[in-house]
């Protein structure tokens, strides 16, 4: 594959260099963008159907109709193994295990298309995105060779990958959280004032999920803070699988073991329901005791919101009183008799000798 300079340089020369090796009639490279949830293309290469740009500006897909990337590829090489292609048919054949929804089957009949190989890209020991080439109907369908050689280019577009990538170093240092790859604080920050600007304007919900990891310190302090490392890296993949479920949710890791998904348009109840998915799946995790998860919304009678402040204090104050009572269900606030609520009282009325607001928050009004 040629040089590359720029990331859309370097994605183009992966799928073109990509596709004349695989014999394919088509190619696409996308990332996971695990703080929207998403899985985004970044170019399409070769014979593209109605519809499909070089470039597109917004062609994603939501991460939990393709739970191989956020489930599948983690349980095969982010816990020893190595990350491996499969063919899929128009037919709907998909040449591994793991939980499969006929999306890209679907989508091959759609395109004109008859099979396809997909290879994940890994970068820094992390799923970053995939490598897709199809070919059309008619022509012979891949095999487990061309699986194998697909895992190689893989591997040779992530070298490229990364050399570009570093020339947004300073962007990921400033709006990223290193270890997961999600948002970190400081881009919450921007995103909650701006959420809130437009619900003062326009009405629109804004929804705020707080949620604290439990059992960490004991999995630092027994195992090890690698072993504590990689429950954080699973357990931020959950939380982007759930909060694909939400369009344009903001998933970030606050620091240590404090997360959050902020939501802006979807229902009070909607965002409920999700967390009540991130309650049952944080559950299930291997080596964890599962969240203590609060949420806070603007369409749930919690009174007047007019700074981001106020919003994340009452998702503090329903995070912080979900950890003490242990449920295992999110609190909600304002859900127990609206401005008499527990959680509305404790984040708007702090009395000497009840917890305070737990995080600094930036806000510009109080």
């Amino acid at each position: 594959m040629a040089a590359a300079h720029t990331p859309r340089d370097s994605v183009r020369a992966a799928a073109g260099g990509a596709r004349r090796a695989l014999g394919g009639s088509f190619a696409a490279v996308s990332v996971w963008e695990r703080d929207r949830g998403r899985l985004r293309v970044l170019v399409n290469d070769g014979e593209r159907a109605e519809g499909e740009e070089e470039f597109p500006a917004e062609e994603s897909y939501p991460v939990h109709d393709f739970p191989e990337v956020a489930e599948f590829l983690h349980e095969q090489w982010v816990s020893g193994g190595e990350p491996h292609a499969w063919v899929e048919s128009a037919e709907g054949g998909a040449a591994r295990p793991g939980p499969y929804r006929h999306h890209r089957a679907d989508a091959l009949r759609r395109r004109g298309r008859g099979c396809c190989v997909v290879a994940p890209i890994v970068l820094h020991g992390r799923a970053w995105g995939e490598l897709y080439v199809a070919r059309a109907v008619g022509e012979p369908v891949f095999d487990g060779r061309d699986a194998d050689f697909a895992t190689v280019l893989a591997a040779v577009a992530a070298a490229g990958i990364a050399q570009t990538e570093r020339l947004e170093e300073v962007r990921k240092l400033a709006f990223e959280d290193p270890l997961t790859g999600l948002a970190n604080r400081r881009a919450v920050d921007a995103r909650l004032d701006e959420a809130v600007e437009l619900h003062r304007d326009t009405g629109a919900v804004v929804s705020l999920l707080v949620c604290d990891l439990n059992g960490l310190k004991r999995v630092n302090d027994t195992l090890g803070h690698a072993v504590g490392d990689s429950l954080l890296e699973r357990f931020s993949s959950v939380l982007s699988l759930c909060g694909a479920m939400l369009p344009d949710a903001l998933a970030a890791r606050l620091g240590g073991d404090e997360f959050c998904l902020l939501s802006v348009g979807p229902t009070a109840d909607e965002v409920v329901r999700v967390a009540d998915e991130l309650c049952r799946r944080a559950g299930d995790l291997e080596l964890g005791q599962g969240v203590a998860c609060g949420v806070a919304s603007t369409g749930d009678p919690i009174g007047p919101v007019r700074s981001a402040r106020r919003l994340f204090r009452l998702a503090d104050a329903a995070q912080y009183r979900a950890k003490a009572a242990r449920s295992e269900k999110p609190v909600v606030a304002g859900r127990e008799g609206g401005a008499d609520d527990p959680v509305v009282r404790l984040a708007d009325t702090p009395r000497e000798g009840a917890p305070a607001e737990r995080r600094r928050f930036r806000g510009r009004r109080p």
